[in-house]
């Protein structure tokens, strides 16, 4: 509901008449008390005015603010209650996260597991209108949340993610079958995968290009990201005296990524670093909008009936009052 608004607002220019009232009142009163002289009267001279005589400026008062709610009236004062009816054509998405043990690298801040899923969760927190599922994998693969609108739920399952959870490996193709699988049968005008890997396949029963071949066929698009710098990164090591970060090669299998967004329609990032991760999701979130329609309704009311009541009222007051309370005195 919004504030009130007047249908005739050029009505309120007359309420300057109530303060010119005023001011010629005040002038009246003025004017009418002028003193009388007469001998003989020494004795009423400590006299004052009576309660009454006072009282009797209420009149005016009252006939003053019947006249300002006058004129309020004839500006006709209304509420507008506004109302919007928003339909959506959502898009289904699925994120295939890596969670191999590679992905604890220090290359990224934390580590490029937490760096995925704080940026995963800024996309999330974006599409408020789309369904978005959640797969993980690294030597086998799963369905970590389905395709949900409750993005809370979805949220706090993506931040329970840890590297270790199941067996580790690389296993792309696995990870792009389930992903495919969570969203074949959607009817949402689009169906999106983003796959998010540090490595190369080295696991899995699903070779990367017939998961590929599996997304193209059920009308999925899938944006590949390889997450990884340049050249070296700090990998954590299992040594004798715990876990170690060693500079070890960087290895993304990016011509398998390529093809994989390319045979589907969809597109190959690289991202070297936390800003440029960042980057990729908010390309990724402008190639893929959903379509929002928003109508407005609106509905006035008309807020007259209290003011004229009041109105009335005053003006009744002011009639009895001047003819019984102050019948002497006016």
């Amino acid at each position: 509901m919004n504030g009130i608004t007047f249908e005739n607002p050029l009505f309120l220019y007359l309420l300057l008449l109530v303060p010119a009232m005023a001011g010629y009142y005040i002038f009246r009163q003025h004017k009418a008390a002028a003193s009388l002289r007469m001998p003989g009267l020494e004795q009423f001279r400590g006299s004052g005015k009576t309660f009454r005589h006072y009282l009797r400026h209420i009149l005016f008062g009252a006939r003053a603010l019947a006249i300002a709610l006058i004129i309020i009236i004839l500006a006709r004062p209304q509420v507008t209650d506004r109302f919007q009816n928003v339909s959506t054509e959502g898009i289904d998405i699925v994120l295939a996260l890596d969670i191999s043990g590679s992905m604890l690298a220090r290359d990224f801040k934390p580590d490029r597991l937490e760096a995925s899923k704080n940026v995963a969760v800024e996309f999330i927190s974006g599409r408020p209108y789309d369904r978005i599922g959640l797969v993980v994998f690294s030597g086998e693969s799963f369905t970590q949340c389905p395709v949900t609108t409750d993005h809370a739920v979805l949220v706090n399952l993506l931040r329970e993610i840890q590297s270790g959870m199941i067996e580790d490996g690389t296993a792309i193709g696995n990870g792009l079958a389930t992903a495919v699988n969570r969203i074949k049968e959607s009817e949402a005008k689009s169906k999106v995968v983003i796959l998010l890997t540090d490595g190369v396949n080295n696991r899995g029963e699903i070779a990367p290009a017939t998961a590929a071949g599996i997304a193209k066929t059920f009308g999925v698009r899938v944006y590949t990201i390889g997450v990884g710098t340049q050249g070296v990164a700090p990998y954590p090591v299992q040594t004798p005296f715990g876990v170690q970060y060693q500079n070890m090669p960087v290895e993304i299998d990016e011509e398998v990524l390529i093809d994989i967004a390319e045979s589907t329609g969809g597109k190959y990032f690289r991202a070297t670093d936390n800003d440029k991760l960042l980057q990729v999701y908010g390309e990724i979130d402008k190639l893929e909008k959903s379509k929002i329609d928003v109508r407005q309704f609106s509905r006035k009311q008309e807020k007259f009936l209290l003011p004229a009541l009041i109105a009335f009222a005053l003006l009744l007051l002011e009639i009895l009052a001047r003819n019984i309370l102050f019948r002497n005195l006016v």
